[in-house]
């Protein structure tokens, strides 16, 4: 395995060309991360037909998955601290690939959760893994630009997840119709996931490990040697292998409880990263990703429009983070922080105000009139846009280089595991809550979150722009 790494760095001469690709295989994790999550958008009718499930059933077959993610968030960081990124990595691929098939081919609704847990188990890793990974393998200079590339990768998985599943079930008739060998069409939205997942276990054999792992692992020869590849410049190299060296005499192995502080709190830098996590997700920017379809069927659209409305937020998202990539290592990660949230908060308040004027028709359906349907529309697509140009990728970029080199690991894995928590209430919750109080409300809800985090940003974040990883500390 290192022979194969070490001719893929040989051959590739120019520095800056081979970290960009190292980067670009480790960012196919998140690509995996927004397929399987934005797959399951297309799914629902089917999962409901198939199962028999009520509102809560379906919410904890859409939800469960994030209970693998959780987990896997949480021990995926501590576990690549002792056995490596790479190792870590391959086996996320691996997951995803088992999740996928199985996801397809379940009969019961606990046979459906149980691959759908272990596809969590992938995107939780790669959640946490793939941004680590860039974060210490990029220069600081051109970090951050790098670390928002999987940004890019999550909205683009999640945008050729609803790609995939408009076309399945246009070709189809529908996502719950019989199409190829007789299985219906849903069942082959999963099965899609599995050419990118075999496509990102065979790429991650041609990565070296993290120098920084290396290092810190007591591998300073191989640290060197992978450093020499992706700096060059040998006077750069020797200044970076001091640093990573002493961090290595400074620094034992990491464990949890280096998140507490000499008096046994929790360190300052821990609570801003578990703050950042969790208000990512208490916006309800995955109730649009997951019940996307099932949202704008809920108010009038029909399944076909509803789906296509999902590509159509694909799109605005990516076209978002390409901004971020040319604005975050030149303003900075706050001023982009703050920004969004004060986007999220007005959009959400017009989503909210729009859904109001809401009426019931014969059926029992609700239906907007067309202009206040056009204002919900607009509104939530300007949201999705303020999130991913901010909160989406700046908050990983974030996790990825804000905690000292002795904690990151322990620090990605309880924000991780809090921020897929969160998710897992946010999107258990919306189809009880959709009933409940209605989507005006839950709107609300989400809304008051994202005021929340315009006075979370001002007192607590930190810019973390142009700092060496070894610079940061607790």
């Amino acid at each position: 395995m290192e022979a194969t790494h070490d001719r893929l760095l040989s051959e590739t001469d120019h520095p800056r060309l081979l970290v960009v690709l190292i980067c670009s295989i480790a960012t196919i994790g998140g690509f995996l991360f927004g397929f399987d999550s934005g797959v399951i958008n297309g799914t629902v009718d089917g999962l409901q037909q198939a199962f028999n499930s009520n509102s809560a059933g379906t919410g904890f077959n859409v939800a469960s998955m994030l209970l693998g993610c959780a987990v896997g968030a949480f021990f995926a960081g501590r576990v690549a601290d002792f056995w490596g990124r790479k190792p870590i990595l391959l086996l996320t691929a691996a997951c995803f690939l088992v999740s996928a098939w199985g996801s397809g081919i379940a009969t019961t609704s606990m046979e459906f959760v149980s691959y759908r847990i272990l596809g969590g188990l992938a995107v939780g890793a790669a959640s946490v893994l793939s941004p680590a990974y860039i974060s210490e393998v990029a220069p600081a200079a051109w970090r951050g630009r790098l670390a928002t590339i999987q940004q890019i990768a999550i909205i683009s998985g999640l945008f050729a997840a609803f790609v995939s599943n408009y076309l399945l079930a246009k070709t189809a008739g529908s996502a719950t119709s019989v199409w190829w060998l007789g299985l219906s069409a849903w069942r082959w939205m999963f099965w899609m996931e599995m050419i990118p997942a075999g496509l990102f276990l065979l790429t991650l054999l041609w990565i070296p490990e993290s120098p920084r792992y290396l290092a810190l692992s007591g591998q300073l020869e191989k640290s060197r040697a992978v450093l020499s590849r992706l700096l060059r410049d040998q006077q750069e190299v020797a200044n970076k292998l001091a640093e990573l060296e002493s961090t290595t005499l400074r620094d034992r192995r990491p464990h949890l409880g280096d998140l507490l502080d000499g008096a046994g709190k929790i360190r300052r830098i821990v609570w801003i990263g578990l703050g950042l996590a969790v208000l990512q997700q208490l916006v309800g920017i995955n109730v649009v990703f997951y019940y996307g379809a099932v949202l704008w069927q809920s108010v009038g659209f029909s399944e076909s429009d509803a789906l296509m409305i999902n590509i159509i937020s694909g799109g605005i998202s990516i076209a978002a983070c390409l901004i971020t990539i040319g604005l975050i290592d030149r303003i900075g990660r706050k001023p982009l922080l703050l920004a969004g949230s004060i986007g999220m908060a007005a959009a959400l308040a017009m989503v909210s105000l729009s859904f109001t004027t809401a009426q019931l028709d014969a059926s029992g359906r609700l239906v907007l009139s067309d202009t206040m349907g056009l204002v919900a529309l607009v509104s939530a697509n300007i949201y999705v846009f303020f999130f991913n140009a901010s909160w989406g990728p700046v908050m990983w970029v974030m996790l990825g280089e804000m905690f000292p080199n002795r904690m990151r690991g322990s620090g990605l894995a309880v924000a991780g595991l809090a921020q897929w928590g969160a998710n897992f209430a946010i999107t258990m919750s919306f189809p009880l809550m959709l009933h409940a109080i209605g989507l005006a409300a839950a709107y609300g809800i989400y809304m008051l979150f994202a005021c929340l985090s315009v006075i979370f940003v001002i007192r607590m974040v930190h810019e973390t722009n142009g700092r060496e990883l070894e610079q940061m500390h607790g």
